[in-house]
């Protein structure tokens, strides 16, 4: 006999509008609602949990009497039936209310999403509070693309890559820009959400902060805050003019000017010299040989010295690698000490050696796989190929962390892992995944370590939650195009030995 467990309707909860049956879901771990949980009717009436894990249902026809709602969610499950149905049936009734709790796979914790339309729309449907001033629509903004964050003048600095309006299909391609206040000097705790006010233009939508009269999109990364010659703490950014994805027009380096909140070039460099900059999350480090901003993709650790004069120079970077001086990685004559054993070292004058290089290196048998540096992988020892993501020094663990999307994966560019060593050189071994989607990608994401709390145990990121790349026809509404805060416990035991 079919039994499925009826979720039995809570007493008035003295909504402001009481039309509304009130869903929340949450975490059954931490009792909080939890973001992009998808219900859906066996008619395929499909609602999506806002920020706050609730659904403000009022569907004629299907008031005041049980109704059957298939639950999932990326990283997250409700236990299945009989049949196979992962679901639970409600009691509707206007001014009534229903929780259901989810089982958490991810190992971090969906939040909120940060960005786009209706964060907070079935909460304000249903008159409940929200922490963020505005919940519904800010600057016009419906959609943003990849972020870059940097603490700069006593607050954060944001910018984003093309951004969506609700005007009209195409909004604008020149970066996005805003700021908000840091957590204990005005701002929310990350925990709750992010306040940002959006540079906008006359008419009230957010504008380019590189208006640089091109048809082509502008995007920045290797975003950092440096002291220039004069003392006086600058905005720097490498930017690139895309003719497609992939394809560069041109790139160079940026400033920030304050009083315009804008960039302006400040020097235009060789494509041929595509890694003589800044790129992805910057990381400022200590070493012997001086004070450096570091630079880790998955094809190049790139660094430079941390003053602004020299950040502007190409001549000043250097990659890490085990090339001769001189090679080519296609010919690769290797560095190698009296004893034969492989040497790593700074130089300027060999290409960067990273993962896809080293991977071909050890296929052609010239590096053994206890010599390389970055092949990352998993508790089974399945090699795990990182895309982009970022470098941060973890306090609490007292080693590096590299968070990134994986290139391909169970989901294209939807698996985020986690990688820990002892030093940004590495060498990099083992990885955990830490959040997992269903045919949807989760590209770029950023560790936020100004949001680090208890010493650096409980890190946030956060990244671009897009159907694009991942073959999934239906887009989830709202929340693509659009960015996602997830928090991790780096005391959880699932991330293995530290």
């Amino acid at each position: 006999m079919l039994s499925f467990a009826i979720v039995l309707l809570a007493a008035d909860c003295g909504l402001a509008d009481d039309r509304y049956f009130a869903i929340q879901v949450v975490d059954d771990q931490t009792g909080r609602g939890v973001p992009l949980v998808e219900l859906e009717t066996v008619n395929h009436v499909r609602l999506v949990t806002d920020s706050a894990g609730r659904v403000a249902f009022a569907e004629p026809g299907l008031m005041d009497q049980i109704v059957f709602f298939l639950v999932r969610s990326h990283g997250y499950e409700i236990p299945k039936d009989g049949f196979g149905y992962a679901g639970v049936r409600l009691q509707t009734a206007a001014g009534g209310s229903a929780t259901i709790k989810l089982q958490r796979r991810n190992i971090a914790e969906r939040l909120y999403r940060a960005t786009g339309q209706g964060i907070y729309r079935d909460s304000v449907l249903l008159g409940e509070r929200t922490p963020i001033a505005q919940p519904l629509l800010s600057a016009q903004v419906a959609g943003l693309d990849s972020v870059q964050a940097a603490v700069h003048g006593g607050q954060i600095y944001w910018f984003f890559g093309d951004t969506l309006r609700p005007a009209y299909p195409l909004g604008h391609f020149g970066t996005a820009g805003a700021t908000s206040r840091l957590p204990g000097g005005g701002g929310l705790s990350p925990d709750r959400g992010i306040d940002f006010d959006f540079f906008r233009g006359d008419d009230g939508f957010s504008r380019p902060t590189c208006d640089w009269k091109t048809q082509h999109p502008v995007w920045i990364d290797g975003l950092l805050s440096v002291d220039d010659e004069s003392g006086e703490p600058r905005l720097l950014a490498h930017y690139s003019i895309m003719k497609s994805l992939g394809e560069r027009l041109e790139h160079g380096l940026a400033r920030f000017d304050e009083e315009k909140r804008a960039f302006e070039k400040l020097r235009v460099l060789d494509l041929s010299q595509p890694w003589q900059c800044p790129r992805e999350h910057p990381v400022r480090v200590k070493t012997d040989d001086g004070e450096f901003f570091y630079f880790l993709t998955p094809d190049s650790l790139v660094r430079a010295p941390a003053r602004f004069e020299a950040l502007t120079k190409p001549e000043n970077y250097e990659c890490f690698n085990c090339l001769a001086d001189g090679a080519l990685e296609s010919a690769a004559p290797l560095l190698r000490d009296a004893n034969g054993k492989l040497r790593y070292r700074w130089t300027k004058h060999a290409p960067p050696v990273g993962q896809l290089a080293e991977r071909r290196l050890l296929r052609s048998g010239k590096i053994k796989p206890d010599e390389a540096h970055w092949q990352v992988a998993d508790a089974a020892g399945k090699t795990v190929q990182m895309h982009n993501g970022s470098l941060t020094r973890n306090e609490y663990l007292g080693k590096w962390l590299w968070l990134a999307v994986e290139s391909g994966g169970t989901s294209p560019l939807g698996e985020v892992w986690l990688a820990v060593a002892d030093s940004p050189e590495g060498p990099w071994r083992q990885a955990t995944k830490i959040v997992t989607h269903d045919r949807y990608s989760f590209y770029n994401p950023a560790h936020l370590p100004f949001f680090d709390e208890q010493e650096g145990r409980i890190i946030y990121f956060m990244g671009t939650y897009a159907e694009t790349f991942s073959g999934n026809p239906v887009a989830t509404p709202r929340y693509d195009y659009n960015q996602i805060v997830y928090r991790l416990d780096l005391a959880d035991p699932r991330l293995g030995p530290e």
